[in-house]
């Protein structure tokens, strides 16, 4: 049976990755309340207040022998049950009862995660060698308190999807 689409962990540090799994968070369009990012000219800012990604994929590289998991990337939230592979830029996601996001770009790999990589190949990740495979950057669009668990559901795609 498939599991229902749901925020599987939230995820936050001071600066810098991994980040540690928090049971509950307000989200503004700032990002997530106590979490911040060490190169603010990459990561960060409205287009990029969030980071999202599978946790069905952190699964699969772990199969692959790459010793990452949820946080390790720097995603803010860890989404369980999606079809990662359809979840595009322009598409909008709600998280629990109050967040509202939309998905504004792929992520580019960072040198600073290439420790959980076999042979340090975060590139494993880029979304243009390994179409499907990125984390994805969103902007806030309603603010509000999300908790471990959560449903998910997208609410709007983006064209082509």
């Amino acid at each position: 049976m498939a599991l229902s689409p749901h925020l599987y962990q939230i995820n936050a540090s001071r600066g810098g990755v991994p980040k540690t799994s928090v049971l509950e968070a307000w989200v503004s369009v700032e990002g997530i309340r106590d979490d911040g990012q060490r190169n603010k000219v990459l990561h960060g800012g409205p287009d990029r207040a969030i980071c999202v990604y599978s946790f069905e994929l952190i699964h699969a590289l772990q199969q692959e022998g790459h010793t990452l998991y949820p946080g390790a990337l720097g995603e803010n939230f860890t989404l369980a049950g999606l079809d990662w592979v359809h979840i595009q830029p322009g598409d909008h996601m709600k998280l629990g009862a109050e967040v509202c996001i939309e998905f504004t770009s792929f992520c580019e790999p960072c040198r600073r995660i290439k420790q959980w990589f076999h042979e340090g190949d975060f590139n494993r990740i880029d979304q243009g060698k390994f179409p499907g495979w990125s984390r994805l950057y969103a902007r806030v669009l309603s603010e509000g308190q999300v908790r471990k668990g959560d449903p998910v559901w997208v609410e709007a795609l983006s064209e082509g999807t």
